[in-house]
């Protein structure tokens, strides 16, 4: 299963970094200036809206099929309510977990997004919060720098 560590919550910052409409292709060796658009935050394109935000590290491998990797940082809502199909921060008895949201009828389902992971399904008696809705990843591509 999947564990979420809690990182901490966030907070705005006015730190903005420009952003380039030019369209990167594989092999080119940077962006020319001519096609920077904006200064642009993080804050505003992740749509980061404090303190209904927080950040969480993934860790295992249950959910590589959605593109959330051991080690990933996931952006989580926790001011919206989770629908069908989202991926969860979920606690089950007591265990923090990153799965998707199913509701088939009458039942709760989470789903890993690995064929090697079994469904999930609450049963009777199975306490589940849900602690937000994760709506970015992040991942760090680079080892030093």
């Amino acid at each position: 299963m999947n564990t979420a560590v809690i990182l901490g919550p966030l907070g705005q910052s006015s730190t903005k970094l420009p952003f380039y409409s030019y369209r990167v292709p594989a092999g080119f060796p940077s962006p020319a200036l001519d096609h920077m658009e904006q200064a642009l935050s993080l804050d505003e394109l992740l749509d980061i809206h404090a303190p209904h935000m927080y950040l969480v590290r993934a860790v295992g491998s249950s959910m590589i099929g959605a593109g959330l990797f051991d080690g990933d940082i996931m952006v989580v809502n926790r001011g919206c309510a989770a629908a069908h199909d989202d991926i969860v921060i979920a606690v089950i008895n007591g265990d923090t977990c990153v799965k998707r949201l199913s509701k088939q009828g009458e039942s709760v389902v989470l789903l890993s997004e690995n064929p090697k992971f079994p469904p999930r399904y609450l049963m009777e008696g199975d306490e589940l919060m849900i602690w937000g809705v994760v709506v970015a990843s992040l991942r760090r591509h680079a080892v030093h720098g």
